[in-house]
């Protein structure tokens, strides 16, 4: 049946006409004279190509523009087993939008009320949080966290409390809701409170149990009586009700359930008994627009308030330290990389969120603007997929109530960034890079020098500013030539072989090092040169390849009789645990190019001197050393800036992981390449999650949680293709060793999969140490591995003292 447009509106005959052209089988649509057809044909066109691609079944949108609407419904709510059409008062498994639709506003009103402080610690609701840091079958208790005493009710609800995404999950190991909260209160931390914004289911399942403990009320009773009763929200609940089973939209099908209709498809709500903080609600668009429009407006629809104006504002603006590099409310996402549906044309002074199912709201206060987009992407499997569609959606409704300049996003580090040292540990005003100790010192070591430079986008002092500006602008230095590594000047570049360019900033010649056939400067690229620099951030890991690179232009230096000075780098992951074997044998020499362990624990400049002796490369060499750090420190407590060092490396977690998952690189397993999160997953589409989860679990990994995963890779090994795996939790880094994890990660899928794993085939390209891939395909343990690396490692410990330019316990 074809049903005419419903307009909410007058409007003139040839926008009805306009409007009808996009109406499809089952649907219904309302366009506003307010807004521009064309642009409103354009949404409808966007929706129905992501439906005909089979990325999302169907959709329902609703756009609102100063008291304007236009609403309409597209394809199928179901489209196995059977078939069902999608209608605009469809109900949808809202998933994440239960964070500002049920927690947020029950917080808030709590607070109003004067019953908690938005400082409150949480430790004050929920005192078994500081017992946080124990796992269940943990066989002795951690010590507990100092810092988990002062985590605040305000940092669950702006992602700052350095707890992780979520609760440690496998195969049917719990079920209650007791269960969930007790998990969420003891899970361990990831990161220092504070330093950091990480989006986190944890925060938002401790917040229901606060409303709960401090009102007495379950959330779903305390916000149905306080906000949807009053709202006139007839059709939004937890649980909803078997007489609405009809028009609910399903989700995924899963072996426990089947079909999940009705059933919260997050797995840890759906364990938690279907209410939870973070997830658990289902409404239809009609309940989501009144609900939105109440926070753009601040009144419900009879003009009354329910919570203070002033409050409202608080929570649709942004909360945290401008250093931090994201922008949210309390709840609300205002500039972050989870908030796509704003498009690329309204303004940076909105609000939104979305929902893992493919929910998603956007508004713009400056054009009185509701953007509502609910669909049921991962029907009927987690292949669909929504954000492009978003995007998309989000500029069209943009241009079609006048905005009409790009308004791109601001360059932000994303959920994995590393912040100043303004709220990180320690005394990190005292730590300078070489970079830093050179400009302090007025560039002296370098005046009246012809120099080349060896750096990327990692090459910066405190201030951000790039070391070819600080040397293209120094007094008495001649900057003459840039030469660049793997991923290229500006780190961006994730291919194997990267040409020469001219930089645009300086117009200096840039002479690529990641080329088939060259490695190293040339005698002609340094012909005239008094000095070669190198300025590159390392992450402490042998087959990271920038120290090769700089072990081969130091060897380039010599040839042409000129300095080379390094700029030294603190080590991101310490200097302090040295682990894995030794390099050993043949192989690629460019991801190894020294005889040193995995994880070496040593910085660029005393590689370099490692490298200038063990070598015999005899280069003159200059190391500028960092001032104020100690090899115990992490990146995130020295207060220097972060930059991703490359494409796939955006994080200290990463870094911290990298020398375990990184092993398995070259075999047939995706290591994230290609996903939001590189190296803190791997997957196949040959893996089981759930069995492989089980089974890394059982060999009681220190300071890693491990979880069942999936997903699908945009580029890489697996290209658009469903994994299964594994995503690791670092719950205690002083514990943590990444070499136990990529060992048990190598016995595990050699374990489970023998004749897929190609770990005899391709397991020895970045470990280079062929006794430990033997033993494992052998069947021995860990410890017997360890045992094989022994000599080595004691022979590099004594080996290493004479290069250390920093002093280790």
């Amino acid at each position: 049946m074809r049903h005419p447009p419903l307009v909410k509106s007058p409007m003139k005959a040839a926008l009805l006409a306009g409007v009808a052209l996009g109406i499809v089988t089952g649907c219904v649509g309302s366009v506003s004279a307010a807004m521009k057809p064309d642009k409103l044909q354009a949404i409808d066109r966007e929706i129905e190509a992501a439906i005909s691609r089979g990325e999302i079944p169907g959709a329902v949108l609703r756009i609102e523009s100063k008291g304007e609407v236009y609403e309409k419904a597209y394809g199928k709510r179901l489209v196995s087993p059977g078939s069902e059409a999608m209608t605009v008062d469809t109900i949808f498994d809202l998933a994440s939008l239960t964070k500002v639709m049920a927690t947020t506003p029950s917080i808030l009103k709590l607070v109003e009320d004067g019953r908690l402080s938005l400082d409150d610690p949480v430790a004050k609701w929920i005192p078994e949080f500081l017992a946080g840091g124990v796992r269940p079958e943990a066989a002795e208790p951690k010590p507990v966290a100092k810092e988990r005493e002062g985590i605040t009710i305000r940092q669950l609800i702006t992602h700052q409390s350095g707890l992780p995404p979520g609760i440690f999950l496998s195969e049917g190991d719990f079920w209650g809701h007791e269960e969930g909260v007790r998990r969420a209160a003891t899970v361990g931390l990831l990161e220092k409170p504070g330093t950091r914004f990480r989006y986190s289911d944890v925060n938002f399942i401790l917040l229901g149990e606060i409303v709960r403990r401090v009102s007495g009320e379950r959330i779903d009773a305390f916000v149905e009586k306080r906000f949807f009763a009053p709202l006139g929200m007839t059709e939004t609940s937890y649980r909803p009700s078997l007489e609405t089973l009809a028009r609910i939209a399903p989700t995924t099908v899963i072996a426990e359930y089947g079909l999940l209709r009705g059933q919260v498809h997050d797995p840890t709500a759906r364990r938690m008994e279907g209410i939870a903080g973070h997830a658990g609600l289902f409404g239809t668009m009609r309940d989501v627009a009144i609900y939105t429009r109440f926070f753009l407006t601040g009144k419900r629809p009879d003009g009354q308030t329910l919570l203070h104006p002033d409050t409202i504002t608080q929570a649709t603006t942004n909360q945290l330290p401008a250093d931090l590099g994201v922008a949210r409310g309390l709840g609300w996402d205002i500039s972050s990389p989870f908030g796509t549906q704003r498009g690329e044309k309204f303004p940076l002074t909105g609000f939104g969120h979305t929902g893992w199912t493919g929910t998603s709201i956007w508004v713009d206060p400056g054009s009185e603007t509701i953007v509502i987009l609910l669909t049921n992407r991962n029907h009927p499997s987690e292949a669909g997929k929504v954000k492009p569609l978003r995007a998309r959606v989000g500029t069209l409704a943009a241009e079609a109530v006048g905005y009409t300049k790009l308004v791109p996003a601001p360059d932000l580090p994303g959920e994995t960034a590393v912040p100043s040292g303004k709220t990180a540990a320690g005394d990190p005003a005292t730590v300078l890079n070489g970079i830093d100790v050179l400009e302090r010192d007025g560039f002296a070591l370098l005046k009246g020098k012809k120099v080349g430079l060896v750096t990327n986008q990692t090459g910066i002092n405190r201030q951000r500013r790039s070391t070819i500006d600080l040397l293209a602008n120094a007094p008495e230095i001649e900057l003459k030539v840039l030469f660049s590594p793997e991923h290229g000047i500006r780190g961006v570049l994730d291919q194997e072989v990267i040409d020469d360019e001219i930089d645009a900033a300086t117009g200096l010649p840039v002479y690529s090092l990641y080329q088939s056939e060259k490695r190293k400067p040339t005698p002609a690229q340094l012909a005239g040169l008094d000095a070669l620099v190198f300025d590159i951030q390392d992450i402490g890991c042998r087959f990271y390849t920038f120290v090769s690179t700089m072990g081969l232009a130091m060897e380039a230096a010599k040839e042409a009789g000129i300095r080379f000075v390094v700029l030294d780098r603190v080590n991101p992951i310490g200097g302090i645990i040295v682990d894995g074997p030794v390099r050993t044998g043949a192989g690629n020499d460019f991801v190894a190019f020294h005889e040193i362990p995995v994880q070496h624990g040593m910085t660029t400049g005393e590689l370099a001197r490692m490298f200038n002796a063990e070598r015999k490369v005899g280069a003159d060499l200059v190391v500028v050393p960092v001032e104020g750090w100690n090899p115990a420190m992490r990146f995130d407590e020295t207060g220097l800036p972060w930059v991703n060092p490359s494409p796939n490396m955006r994080s200290l977690a990463q870094s911290l992981l990298y020398p375990g998952v990184g092993l398995v690189e070259f075999t047939n397993v995706s290591v994230g390449r290609g996903t939001h999160s590189p190296f803190e997953h791997i997957g196949a589409p040959w893996i089981h999650d759930g069995k492989l989860a089980q089974r890394m679990r059982r060999e009681n990994l220190n300071g890693v949680e491990v979880l069942p995963d999936r997903f699908t890779p945009e580029v890489s090994v697996y290209k658009n293709e469903d994994c299964a795996g594994v995503r690791f939790y670092l719950s205690d880094r002083e514990t943590f060793r990444p070499l136990d994890l990529g060992i048990e990660l190598m016995r595990a899928l050699h374990g489970m999969y023998p004749g897929t794993f190609t770990l005899k085939a391709k397991g020895n390209v970045l470990l280079r140490h062929e006794a430990t891939i033997e033993a494992i395909l052998d069947g021995a343990g860990r410890e017997e591995i360890r045992e094989l690396w022994r000599p080595g490692l004691e022979e590099f410990l004594k080996r290493r003292q004479t290069y250390l330019l920093y002093p280790r316990p």
